[in-house]
């Protein structure tokens, strides 16, 4: 009996795995591609939402916001930023996709997991 328990948790964590892997290969093909091409810094986007938003809920509906009508305007990039920058273009991805991958991007970029105690 215990055989076949610990035989259906694996076979859970392995589908698991590949299913978190299939979104992180979705988030980096849907977005982070263009951001590398274009040498944009994800870290100074993450702190410059996280100071202004604080949470990640508020992060998370201040970029889904951006994507879905990217303006200078929804924007917390200064204008300067745009100078560098090409203006993104509107995404064609579901709500559900969409807040899958800002939830990733958010959670890669956490500054949380990068504190360290002694």
């Amino acid at each position: 009996m215990d055989k076949i328990i610990l035989l259906y948790f694996l076979l859970y964590a392995g589908l698991y795995a590949q299913e978190s892997q299939g979104e992180k290969q979705q988030l980096e093909n849907q977005c982070l591609q263009c951001h590398m091409k274009h040498q944009i810094p994800n870290e100074l986007i993450y702190q410059r939402y996280l100071m202004k938003y604080s949470t990640a809920d508020g992060m998370g509906k201040a970029i889904k916001e951006y994507l879905k009508h990217p303006k200078k305007e929804n924007s917390i990039m200064p204008l300067p930023f745009f100078l560098k920058f090409p203006m993104k273009e509107a995404l064609v991805l579901d709500d559900e996709n969409l807040e899958k991958n800002i939830r990733m991007f958010l959670d890669m970029y956490d500054v949380k997991k990068k504190l360290v105690l002694p």
